[in-house]
């Protein structure tokens, strides 16, 4: 046993139009693959103050009014374990723009139903509790 607890991750969808903003991963986890903005929560920090930092150090935007989502214990990427908390927010000033160059390719506002692939594995849970209102999802 190793001793190991999972990593809180929190992750957001920005929407601006009826779009949303998702980027292209160049990192360790998940490389090549797509995802919204997130990181993992700094010790003694608020949710709402993680959303919005992780947004700006990634993107470089501001968002408003943000708001819970969804819930998933995330083991696709084993060994690494995340209880991955999913908000959405909206839009409030700012270009997207690859802040972090060894961590992301591009920045991309996409419709819904135009996403690229291959999805981040904790990406279709947000899109599944957008569409059910389901909020709980332990895979």
């Amino acid at each position: 046993m190793t001793g190991d607890r999972p990593k809180v991750g929190v992750g957001v969808m920005v929407m601006k139009d009826g779009k949303v903003l998702i980027g292209q991963r160049k990192s360790e986890l998940a490389n090549g693959e797509w995802s919204w903005p997130g990181g993992h929560l700094e010790h003694m920090e608020s949710i709402e103050e993680c959303v919005r930092r992780e947004v700006m150090e990634e993107a470089g935007i501001e968002i408003q009014n943000i708001r819970f989502l969804r819930l998933v214990n995330l083991k696709e990427y084993a060994p690494k374990h995340y209880v991955d908390i999913g908000m959405i927010a909206d839009w409030k000033s700012g270009e997207p723009r690859v802040m972090e160059p060894d961590k992301m390719v591009s920045w991309e506002w996409r419709a819904l139903d135009d996403l690229p692939t291959p999805l981040f594995a904790g990406e279709p849970y947000y899109l599944d509790a957008l569409k059910t209102g389901r909020v709980f999802y332990d895979a």
